[in-house]
């Protein structure tokens, strides 16, 4: 059986003692306005009705001061014996704690410090917190605390609630934006039967009443072009998707993701697009396309940087990559010119992972300012289409800044021969080892063969962007529930 504290015995024999005056969990109450909008009422404003609960509350002989709060803002309370009556101001001394819920009616007035306060003459029980709230968050043991306890921390974490004002304001701007340019919102399945979309480990489930084995999503690509061969010229999904993969400051295997695709665009259509969209987005959440994130100002207004991925990844090898086909040889020749040890490469199986894992290692880790990554090569993604050049590279770009990626996108590749070839190299980086490898999906080859124009996608993790906005330092600190292993 559970152990109270001492406070929770105490607020749990006082829900007995409300109950004699009223119910302790109302119903209802009727509300005139917010809490954020009684700031900018006019001193005398009679009548003003609000409700929210109780972070400060200071108890006197005849008058008393409380703050109450919700998500956007707080307002102060002043209860006085003379205007809601000695019987009503007794209750209000014995029944409520910091924690409860409170409606209170009255007029607004301005204290003689200048905080904008509503005179009570009439107030409403509207629900006992059995729970004390703490009184600070710090220190490191407080931060598992903040991610189990969510709801605790909105309540008293000034910083919390700003981060995730700002995630419900970024979901608005993004149906807004892209609406106004003519994108439709559609939903795509979570339980898949092809593992395709993303280079990622899937998870696995069982469907009992088809008796099969599903995929949850790691993308929503293939289902999107599926819709665009449908006659969807500009497509998005706000997308929940599932990777099976380690967990660090910038990954969890539960994510929010982005994805767009607009027909008759190539890859450079999409940057100016994108870039429109950041500086818009930043903009709207904090007023400025500068941020400060871990110690970097970036500056997301000015020209981002360009660099290309093939021409900088030979540079850093010292040897032309793309012409080597098979991995072995690739990994023998990297630790030949003394960049890496056999041991550092041992995990990784396909061309595309050593190539990926040296890219991440000898560039990216080095990119701070705003910057984009073009020139791929081809074996990176094999749903991206070839540049008309040289088929070895694909028309691709990502957006970095303070060495995290913020979006993906390419020209797609739409070519149902091209596309077959690519799924069948990916089974052979299957048979190598890879296990993140793609499916061989019939159902999206069919789509394509039916025929697609040209098109280009962009895909981007709310929660990494969020991070950047915001200067969080984990991908944990901009999810409002993210998963915790269950206490012992």
């Amino acid at each position: 059986m559970k152990e109270f504290s001492e406070q929770e015995l105490v607020r749990r024999e006082k829900v007995d003692k409300i109950r004699d005056v009223c119910n302790p969990y109302p119903e209802r109450y009727e509300v005139t306005h917010e809490i954020k909008d009684v700031i900018n009422l006019e001193d005398g404003t009679k009548n003003v009705r609000v409700a929210g609960r109780i972070v400060f509350m200071r108890k006197m002989g005849k008058m008393s001061f409380l703050t109450i709060r919700d998500i956007k803002g707080k307002i102060q309370l002043s209860i006085k014996i003379d205007m809601v009556g000695e019987e009503q101001y007794k209750f209000f001394k014995e029944a409520f704690d910091i924690g409860d819920f409170i409606g209170a009616s009255g007029e607004v007035f301005t204290t003689h410090t200048g905080e904008k306060t509503i005179r009570v003459d009439e107030f409403t029980f509207l629900g006992k917190a059995l729970r004390p709230l703490p009184e600070k968050f710090h220190g490191l043991t407080d931060t598992e605390i903040k991610y189990r306890e969510r709801y605790v921390d909105l309540i008293m974490n000034e910083e919390t609630r700003k981060v995730f004002l700002g995630r419900s304001k970024l979901y608005a701007f993004i149906h807004k934006y892209l609406g106004e340019n003519g994108f439709l919102q559609v939903e795509t399945p979570i339980l898949q039967t092809a593992v395709c979309g993303a280079s990622a480990r899937p998870f696995y489930t069982h469907h009992n009443a088809l008796d099969m084995d599903c995929n949850l999503r790691i993308a929503p690509e293939t289902y999107l072009k599926q819709c665009i061969a449908a006659g969807y010229d500009k497509v998005y999904e706000i997308a929940k998707c599932f990777r099976n993969e380690g967990m660090d400051t910038e990954h969890l295997q539960e994510f929010t993701q982005v994805e767009w695709y607009a027909s008759y665009w190539n890859f450079e259509d999409n940057i100016k697009f994108y870039q429109g969209f950041v500086r818009g987005l930043l903009q709207e959440l904090i007023g400025s396309t500068t941020v400060e994130y871990q110690g970097h100002v970036l500056d997301f207004g000015a020209e981002w940087k360009r660099i290309n991925y093939v021409e900088a990844l030979t540079e850093k090898f010292g040897f032309d990559f793309l012409s080597i086909e098979e991995p072995e040889e690739l990994k023998k020749k990297i630790v030949e010119k003394g960049l890496f040890t056999y041991d550092e490469l041992d995990e990784y199986k396909s061309l595309s992972q050593i190539i990926d894992f040296s890219y991440k290692r000898l560039i990216r880790v080095e990119i701070i300012e705003p910057t984009i990554i073009y020139n791929y090569p081809a074996v990176l993604i094999p749903l991206a289409r070839r540049n008309d050049k040289n088929n070895k590279i694909i028309d691709v770009f990502q957006v970095l800044a303070s060495g995290t990626e913020l979006c993906k996108a390419y020209s797609e590749l739409v070519d149902p021969q091209i596309q077959r070839q690519a799924f069948e190299e990916q089974l052979k980086a299957k048979a190598q080892g890879d296990d993140e490898t793609m499916d061989m999906d019939e159902t999206f080859l069919a789509a394509m063969e039916q025929g697609m124009p040209p098109i280009s996608g962009l895909g981007f993790g709310i929660d990494r962007l969020l991070m950047i906005i915001f200067n969080q330092p984990s991908i944990r600190d901009v999810v409002l529930f993210p998963l915790m292993k269950p206490l012992s």
